[in-house]
C-alpha cells in the first residue's frame, strides 16, 4: 500500500449541481499534506465525499487500500479516519473531560495510544478547563478540544478543515506547533487552511483545487520556488 488515502477522478455534488469534477489527491503514511484553494472551490465537498456524506458519482476513494466510496460514515470513521470539522462541533452540554473520553478508541491499534492524560499534556489549557462545559470555552480552546477529541480515536489519518480559522495569532501558533509535534510523532495529517507561510513549514506536499478540480500537486520545495502559484490559486 503506497498511499494511505487515495482519491482518483472523483466527481460529486449536491442534487443536480456538480461541484467536483476530476479530483485527485494522495496521502502517504506519515505524511502531512494540504488541500488548498479559494472559498467555494470544493475543499469541504471533497472531505464530505471522503467521509461518505456525499456519494461518488464517478471515480473512487481508497483508504488503507480499500474502496470506501459508498460506505456509511460510521464505518469509514471506525477504519481510522478522524475529522476536526470547520466550526469544531463539540458537545456544548458536556465537560471538556467528557468530550474527550466519549471518543476514546484505539482505531489504529497503536502501542502507545492517545489517552486523556496524553491529550491534556499536549494541550495544557484543556487540563485547566477539564470540568468546564464545552460552551464555556473560548474559540481557541474549542479548537484544541476538537483536535484532542479526534486524537482520542487514535486515527490513521487526521483531517483538519480550516485548522486555524478565526483564531488569534497566539492560538494559531500553538496549533501549528502541535501539528509539527504530531508530524514528528509520525501522524498522517491532511490540513485545509489559508495560512500558506505556516503550512509550508509543516507539510510535505500540497494540492491546489480550483472549480472542483485538482490543478496542481507538488512538494513544499516546488511550491516555495513558485510563489506565483499562491496568488493564482489563493489570491482574492
Amino acid at each position: 500500500m503506497s498511499e494511505l488515502l487515495s482519491i482518483e477522478g472523483l466527481e460529486t455534488g449536491y442534487g443536480q449541481s456538480r461541484v467536483l469534477s476530476g479530483m485527485h489527491l494522495g496521502i502517504a503514511p506519515g505524511e502531512v499534506a494540504t488541500l488548498l484553494g479559494r472559498n467555494g472551490m470544493g475543499k469541504t465537498t471533497t472531505l464530505r465525499a471522503v467521509f461518505g456524506q456525499l456519494p461518488a458519482w464517478s471515480g473512487e476513494i481508497r483508504f488503507l487500500g480499500e474502496r470506501i466510496d459508498g460506505l456509511p460514515t460510521e464505518r469509514i470513521a471506525r477504519m481510522g479516519l478522524a475529522l476536526v470539522p470547520e466550526g469544531r462541533q463539540i458537545f456544548p452540554n458536556l465537560t471538556v473531560r467528557e468530550n474527550l473520553v466519549a471518543f476514546a478508541e484505539n482505531r489504529c491499534g497503536r502501542a502507545d495510544p492517545w489517552t486523556l492524560e496524553r491529550v491534556v499534556t499536549l494541550f495544557p489549557r484543556l487540563a485547566e478547563r477539564a470540568d468546564n462545559m464545552g460552551n464555556q470555552l473560548s474559540g481557541g480552546e474549542q479548537q484544541m478540544l476538537a483536535i484532542g477529541r479526534a486524537l482520542m480515536t487514535n486515527p490513521h489519518l487526521l483531517i483538519l478543515d480550516e485548522a486555524t480559522e478565526g483564531l488569534s495569532p497566539m492560538i494559531r501558533r500553538e496549533i501549528w506547533l502541535v501539528l509539527a509535534q504530531l508530524k514528528r510523532d509520525g501522524q498522517s495529517i491532511l490540513v485545509i487552511d489559508k495560512y500558506l507561510n505556516e503550512l509550508v513549514r509543516v507539510a510535505d506536499h500540497h494540492v491546489f483545487i480550483e472549480k472542483g478540480t485538482s490543478v496542481w500537486t507538488g512538494t513544499t520545495k516546488a511550491l516555495t520556488a513558485n510563489p506565483s502559484l499562491w496568488q493564482r490559486y489563493m489570491g482574492v
